[in-house]
């Protein structure tokens, strides 16, 4: 089938090597950004979600006011805004967009960062509770008819949403997390299950937990795998310019190396076995950066890095996440360079099967 490739736009220009500039909303750059990625022919974009950061549903609103194709997947948290609302604000934006939104559910890896926005619930909580807000999205995005609700975490009377999605019955529904808890959750519910940069045996491995946690539930999920590649002219040029972006991180003091959320953990694991995973999956940058959020990279030349990438879309991963250290002009490069080399791949493999 068709491989998804998903990049990444934000309200300002950084990375863990380019320090923030400017304000922290950037109109300009969210803009100039969407229109790098739909010419560099990626499908669709990320938005983050972080709890000191520019709302999300309005930068995915002016990103999609400059562009025509690109879609977008919105990172939402629940448990800062009824389910109900949050329904009725991804319903709007995909009509205003045209069918081009998919949301992408987090329960919140760290304690600390959901603190800042008040939420004190524990990490099983907040999975139980993402499971229930969920379901009550869907509810809302189909139910013909008002419905009620009593759960654990939210309780509806007269619920109904009069806009509904563009895309039909309801926008795409993407999530990830590492845990038991997390697998649980979202199981019965995602389309696109999320995965970070792991060995293939490991993602393998991963995959088939999620498998089969939904199969009781009648879903077949698919995956996405986000990556960060590094590319080069010769395999050796790619080499050099991965060292020296670990030099340039370290030099500005890394990041803390215990992290809250199982993910992580699993990276640093990872990390720790082999700094050098499968043929070209770099894991030094995980353990330089605490392995906050997508932190491996495959690094060596477009044909290296594309032949990496499609062996995790022959364990299942039809989306592939890429976002580059110098996010603009790297999405130009694997417009040119990587993406046409991966869907050509891809069909090959495809075809063969």
């Amino acid at each position: 089938m068709p491989v998804e490739m998903i990049g990444w736009v934000a309200a300002s220009v950084s990375s863990e090597i380019i320090p923030p500039q400017g304000p922290p909303f950037n109109a300009e750059v969210i803009a100039e950004a969407a229109k790098v990625h739909e010419a560099a022919d990626f499908d669709r974009v990320l938005i983050g979600y972080f709890s000191n950061a520019p709302d999300g549903f309005m930068v995915a609103a002016h990103a999609a006011a400059h562009t025509e194709r690109l879609a977008f997947l919105l990172a939402h948290r629940p448990g800062f805004m009824a389910p109900t609302v949050a329904a009725r604000k991804m319903a709007t934006l995909d009509q205003l967009s045209n069918g081009r939104l998919a949301v992408h559910l987090i329960a919140g890896g760290s304690d600390a960062e959901q603190a800042m926005d008040g939420d004190f619930i524990g990490h099983d909580d907040r999975y139980r509770r993402l499971d229930e807000y969920a379901g009550i999205l869907r509810r809302t995005w189909t139910e013909p008819a008002p419905f009620d609700h009593d759960g654990e975490f939210y309780r509806l009377e007269g619920a109904h949403a009069d806009i509904r999605c563009h895309q039909s019955p309801h926008i795409p529904v993407y999530g990830g997390g590492g845990s038991d808890a997390a697998i649980a959750a979202l199981a019965p519910h995602l389309d696109v299950f999320m995965l970070w940069g792991e060995p293939l045996a490991d993602t393998a491995a991963f995959m088939a937990r999620v498998r089969a946690a939904a199969q009781p539930h009648g879903r077949t999920p698919t995956f996405s795998l986000s990556t960060r590649p590094i590319l080069g002219d010769t395999d050796d040029k790619a080499w050099d310019r991965a060292r020296d972006i670990l030099a340039r991180i370290e030099g500005r003091g890394g990041s803390p190396r215990n992290p809250d959320n199982v993910g992580s953990q699993r990276l640093l694991a990872a990390a720790a076995a082999a700094e050098l995973q499968d043929s070209c999956l770099w894991m030094k940058l995980a353990q330089a950066t605490g392995a906050r959020g997508n932190s491996t990279a495959l690094v060596g030349t477009p044909d290296t890095v594309a032949k990496a990438m499609v062996e995790y879309y022959k364990l299942g991963a039809t989306s592939l996440l890429i976002r580059g250290y110098d996010p603009l002009p790297d999405a130009e490069q694997y417009g040119a360079e990587l993406i046409p080399l991966v869907r050509k791949l891809i069909a090959e493999v495809d075809a063969s099967d």
